[in-house]
């Protein structure tokens, strides 16, 4: 192997091939162009070679080129006689196990291509069958008849997934997989992420439906031209912040399976069960498919969009001209694309006249991009997600990846298998901290504390960099002397933590050489989540490992596929696109330039003061786009009488979510599988979605919803298509300029900033200085606050809210697929004492009542949670999780205050539990 270059040359039948170091063989020979049958390899796991189908001849000794590594110099036979007899027979004796029925002309799978290509027809397999099958799991069905034991799926499960639920049984020629937890499929440890049924080469663990047998390596292998071939469109996942890239095979216009990409550029042919298989949203029969109008006797009913964009203009234009354009408010949405965010706040700023536009960032990670900001210059997270696994301590704080981002929790994981040292901080016991090194617990509301508690050892251990706070970083001495009285005994008294395992976290992370800071909304949504943020920022700028080498830095795990690009775009009542302040003349003079219409220069209203704008009938009239704000934002009962109280509402929708049953128009939104356009991830990578399938009905993107209100209206918002839209964009964020649809198309994923058509993104920040005025990080000395509630005698729990690993968000779309049959309610998880103290009985339904409102969930008793807290989620708006949470904001950001609610609970009336509307 050359050291300059890292690759091995070797020889393949004669002819010479480069590898890069690491390599198999197996991997010289597929770059010389030649294939061979591994039926117990995938590129994704570690090689076994237990099959010897791939057998060659290295130098004159007989080996398995899947496990045999690439050295320099080596010569490699493939071609011999005896070589592919030896390989044929291995495959033989395979086939010869499994029932002619496996090797069907038609069959999709790996060994069937296998077997033709080999020339080995049905006759030669003999397997008697009635081995029997498993169909009990929504995604996944077993046929045991099919398994020929060669562990992929078993690995796959482990080595990536990380999740350990499956299991070779039985012997010799009855080994078969199987649930590590014996019984059904649907009651094991299973995730649903996919991975058994993409990598299983037989058949025998496929999905149900038109995609069965499809994986992801076969499909790439389909002729295009073939008239049975397979359709498949590269996208984006429109789920989590993740990114994940996917293939999705389309066949007679319709959705046959979605597939991980196995070159895609963050998940590395990964996904989860929301991305992978819960595409039956798109076709379920609640879509809407036309425009609704409320009437005069209250109904709302089906129009054309003629009619709905008129009427939505004259409403609009009739508020501007009575109230002025700062009557008018937008939301923008974390769903839609950038093009389509872009285009939003374009139309309130230039067709309108407003700065009221916000995006649901405001609710999650606003505190994220105003701490980031002050503390490093840019909103963004600092480093790229493939970086983190070359940390060699991560600190996992108030996040579990695990559920909420699984494709990133299970490469963490994974990391920490290998041996990274793993720090998590998290009021619960999430997925992380059952293999964390050390596992801090603070009380819910205390972070802040905490953060100081873990620099307060830093500093006095002389864990820090001294060179790079004096070159690099300002506001030591002020940190130093308020951190002073934050000894670990007195923050164990205010966060609970023990003060012995405060100390190892932070010799932990201060003494590892490459450190990584990930964390969660369990930072941010709390009443001084900006505080959080800084302060847990502090760490890695004391310890020097931000734009450095010597570490990882910090960064957030963005929540909704493109909340980060909302912001981005310039969805916000005091930014710009591209995050220029809308208070800079600069700034706008830019801006107008390219749009030809001068922009308002005071900064717009935040969500939670629309809803107060309306409440007090000075907001006369309210777009919403793609967010169900009665469902997920906190205090329902305020949300909903601000909606009732503002004269005049937009709501563009997927279906008849209870904020569109507010609505006085009702637009029927096209879903991420139908829209064509760009998303932000997690680690500011530019990712290209494309449209797979066409939208139900009259169903039209919010791209040409736009345009068509802006015609009714008089106005030409130009960017007549969403290349156009980002192109320009480019325009007026000197951040994007080099972005646009053709470079996306070509290089796949492009991280920001990136000023130059012809420059590299940035996947890594602040190499050689920080994005602030003096060029500096800024350490953040804000002392602890209490949290806005407290727990008392009438409301003696703490409940945190957060997300499961079978829905995502309001579950407006995992809902209304086969997720549901994997959880059909939201429990309320609470410790074993508590739900003996309150006579909770597990699975029962439980009432749970806070100071603001109340609702009813169902029991999980589990020691997940510490005693005297409880956990739920609020993927069903039935269950009015959200009308139990406070008004308390982030005095910075006007972020709610999620993650601390104090309720009581008791046992309720056995009702049905309503699972599937609205």
């Amino acid at each position: 192997m050359t050291a300059a270059t890292g690759k091995v040359t070797l020889e393949v039948d004669g002819r010479p091939v480069e590898v890069s170091g690491g390599a198999s063989l197996l991997d010289a020979v597929a770059a010389a162009g030649v294939e061979l049958p591994a039926l117990c390899s995938d590129s994704r796991l570690s090689p076994v070679g237990s099959c010897r189908t791939c057998l060659v001849r290295a130098d004159a000794r007989l080996v398995a080129a899947c496990v045999t590594p690439a050295t320099a110099g080596t010569r490699v036979s493939t071609a011999d006689v005896d070589l592919a007899d030896l390989r044929r027979d291995a495959v033989r004796t395979i086939v010869s196990a499994v029932p002619p029925s496996a090797l069907g002309p038609r069959v999709p799978s790996e060994l069937a291509r296998v077997c033709r290509d080999l020339g080995i027809g049905p006759d030669e397999a003999r397997g008697a069958g009635g081995r029997g099958r498993d169909d009990s799991h929504p995604y996944v069905r077993l046929d045991r008849d099919l398994c020929i034991a060669c562990g992929r799926c078993v690995r796959m499960c482990a080595d990536v997934q990380g999740t350990f639920a499956l299991t070779l049984t039985e012997r010799g020629a009855d080994t078969v997989v199987a649930p590590g937890t014996g019984g059904p499929w649907v009651e094991s440890d299973c995730v649903s992420c996919g991975g058994c049924v993409d990598t299983c080469p037989t058949g025998a663990i496929t999905q149900p439906g038109t995609g069965s047998g499809l994986t992801s390596a076969e499909l790439s292998r389909q002729a295009p031209a073939s008239p049975t071939a397979t359709t498949v469109v590269r996208t984006t996942c429109g789920f989590c912040g993740v990114g994940c890239a996917l293939d999705v095979a389309v066949k007679g216009g319709a959705v046959s399976a979605v597939l991980p990409a196995r070159d895609g550029p963050v998940n590395q042919g990964h996904a989860c069960v929301k991305g992978r298989f819960a595409y039956g949203f798109a076709t379920s029969p609640e879509r809407l498919t036309t425009p609704l109008l409320r009437r005069g006797d209250g109904q709302l009913e089906p129009v054309d969009w003629d009619t709905a964009a008129a009427y939505v203009a004259q409403r609009l234009t009739t508020a501007i001209a009575e109230g002025g354009p700062d009557s008018v408010a937008a939301i923008s949405s974390a769903r839609a694309t950038n093009e389509e965010n872009y285009l939003f706040q374009k139309f309130m700023r230039t067709a309108v006249g407003t700065n009221n536009v916000d995006n649901c960032s405001r609710l999650c990670h606003a505190p994220s991009a105003a701490g980031l900001v002050a503390s490093f210059g840019l909103s963004g997270g600092t480093d790229s997600f493939d970086s983190l696994v070359d940390a060699d301590c991560l600190l996992v704080v108030g996040a579990n990846p695990v559920e909420a981002h699984p494709v990133v929790g299970a490469r963490l994981m994974q990391h920490a298998l290998r041996g990274a040292r793993l720090v998590v901080a998290d009021p619960r016991e999430v997925g992380l901290a059952r293999y964390a090194d050390v596992h801090l617990r603070p009380r819910p509301g205390t972070n802040v504390a905490l953060f100081h508690g873990l620099a307060h050892v830093m500093l006095a251990e002389n864990l820090v960099d001294h060179r790079f706070l004096r070159e690099r970083a300002s506001g030591l001495t002020e940190l130093a002397e308020l951190v002073a009285s934050y000894t670990p005994e007195h923050v164990a008294g205010v966060t609970g933590v023990a003060a012995a395992d405060l100390v190892a976290a932070a010799r932990l992370y201060g003494r590892s050489e490459r450190p990584a800071i990930v964390y969660g909304l369990g930072v941010t949504e709390h009443l001084h989540g900006t505080d959080g943020v800084r302060t847990l920022a502090n760490l890695a700028v004391l310890r020097g490992a931000v734009g450095t080498d010597n570490g990882y830095g910090v960064n957030p795990l963005r929540g909704q596929n493109n909340v980060q690009g909302a912001s981005d775009m310039g969805a916000l009542p005091d930014l710009l696109p591209g995050y220029a302040k809308v208070a800079d003349p600069a700034a706008r003079s830019r801006a107008a330039a390219v749009w030809g219409v001068s922009v308002p220069a005071r900064p717009g209203l935040r969500i939670p003061d629309m809803f107060s704008g309306a409440r007090a009938g000075i907001l006369r009239a309210l777009w919403i786009l793609g967010e169900d704000v009665c469902s997920t934002d906190p205090d329902t009962g305020s949300v909903e009488r601000a909606l009732n109280a503002c004269p005049f509402v937009v709501c563009s929708e997927l279906f008849l979510s209870p904020t569109a049953r507010r609505a006085d128009v009702v637009l029927p939104a096209a879903s991420w599988l139908e829209k064509d356009g760009t998303f932000v991830n997690l680690d500011r990578r530019f990712q290209r979605v494309r449209p797979a399938i066409t939208p139900p009905g009259q169903a039209r993107t919010d791209f040409a919803a736009l345009h068509v209100v802006a015609a009714a209206m008089g106005h030409d918002l130009g960017c007549p298509t969403p290349a156009a839209a980002l192109a320009e964009c480019a325009d007026v964020a000197p951040l994007f300029a080099g972005l646009s649809h053709g470079r996306l198309d070509r290089e796949g994923a492009v991280a920001w900033p990136c000023p130059d058509p012809a420059g590299p993104g940035t996947p890594k920040l602040y190499e050689e200085r920080f994005a602030t005025p003096d060029g500096l990080a800024h350490l953040a000395a804000a002392p602890y606050l209490p949290p806005g509630e407290t727990p008392d005698d009438a409301y003696p729990l703490v409940l945190v809210t957060g997300r499961r690993w079978t829905h995502y968000n309001s579950g407006s779309m995992t809902r209304r697929s086969g997720n549901l049959g994997l959880a059909p309610a939201d429990l309320l998880d609470l410790h074993p004492d508590d739900a003996a103290r309150y006579a909770i009985r597990q699975g029962e339904p439980v009432a749970v009542v806070s100071r603001h409102g109340r609702a009813r969930l169902t029991a999980r008793i589990t020691s997940e949670v510490a005693p005297g807290q409880v956990f739920c989620a609020f993927h069903f708006p039935a269950s009015g999780v959200n009308r139990l949470t406070s008004g308390h904001t982030d005095p910075t950001t006007s972020c709610p205050e999620y993650k601390v609610t104090a309720v009581r609970v008791g046992a309720c009336e056995q009702e049905p539990i309503r699972t599937d509307r609205p």
